[in-house]
């Protein structure tokens, strides 16, 4: 049988479960989920080895009309997502409108790389509005394979996975078979605690917040992490420390737990709150963050 290799490129609009469904799909957590729309800021590779095939997914950054320098860099990594796919996940769900974000979605849709349409979230609805949205989406994109799940239950993700291999070009494989992400220990560590900050405070303190690893020290059974929290504004700053620093060490706690399942050993961390002014709009500090 031959080996059957590409890049399976995630795309869809904000709080469909996109990252819920990559790490569903390989089996481990590599995208940091969250009930909160823009949880993603960074394309994150997830890579699947079997013994015929190799699936090289990438969680893009939700779609949406960019606000500021860092939306429109997370944009950018949406765009080169459209340019590189072997094949396109176009992931969507039963709350939102089958035509949010028109444009763009055409441009999916019109796009001559393979896909999938993938329905999210069906344990929300009943069956006759899920045949009608499917009816809908047909309409849209004639021809194309729509597969509705449920990612959270691990419902028809078996299906969703027979029609990726069946649509996925024969190669070798890209990577090594025991190689599961591109990114290193550092970038999921400041994720961990993004996503604990995205889970622990409320409207907009997440979304003016970016975690720099200042220091990572391996030890033979301790990892010593200081990590510096950027905020956009002073008013930010003392909402992220806390009445006594008590939500900080909230978040530190919950961080280091889940640091620690990952890296397999004890973690000491330390977290540091700093101002950033207004970091989102700034050309320097994105490039600092990996972003441009």
């Amino acid at each position: 049988m031959p080996h059957k290799s590409g890049f399976v490129n995630i795309l869809g609009n904000p709080n469909v479960g996109k990252s819920t469904l990559m790490n569903m799909l390989i089996g481990e957590k590599l995208s940091v989920m969250t009930p909160k729309a823009q949880t993603t800021r960074h394309r994150i590779m997830g890579i699947l080895s079997g013994e015929d095939y190799q699936i090289v997914y990438s969680d893009t950054p939700g779609i949406l009309n960019p606000k500021y320098k860092l939306q429109s860099a997370m944009m950018n990594s949406v765009e080169s997502a459209l340019d590189d796919a072997d094949l396109i996940l176009y992931v969507t769900d039963v709350v939102e409108s089958a035509d949010k974000n028109e444009e763009f979605l055409k441009r999916i849709l019109e796009s001559s790389v393979p896909k999938i349409i993938v329905i999210n979230k069906i344990d929300l609805s009943n069956q006759n509005d899920l045949e009608a949205l499917v009816e809908k989406w047909k309409t849209l994109s004639p021809g194309t394979i729509i597969i509705p799940i449920s990612a959270t239950n691990k419902f028809n993700l078996q299906s969703l996975m027979n029609s990726i291999l069946s649509l996925l070009p024969e190669g070798e494989p890209y990577f090594p078979k025991d190689q599961l992400t591109d990114r290193y220990e550092r970038f999921f560590v400041s994720e961990m605690i993004r996503g604990k900050i995205l889970e622990t405070y409320q409207k907009e303190i997440p979304y003016s917040v970016e975690i720099e690893i200042e220091s990572f020290q391996e030890e033979s059974n301790l990892v010593r992490i200081a990590a510096v929290i950027y905020v956009a504004r002073d008013t930010q700053k003392g909402i992220i420390i806390g009445h006594r620093g008590e939500m900080l060490k909230r978040v530190g706690t919950g961080a280091r737990k889940e640091i620690e399942a990952f890296l397999g050993k004890k973690v000491f961390l330390e977290m540091y709150v700093k101002v950033a002014r207004d970091w989102r709009d700034s050309t320097g500090m994105l490039k600092k963050f990996g972003y441009i």
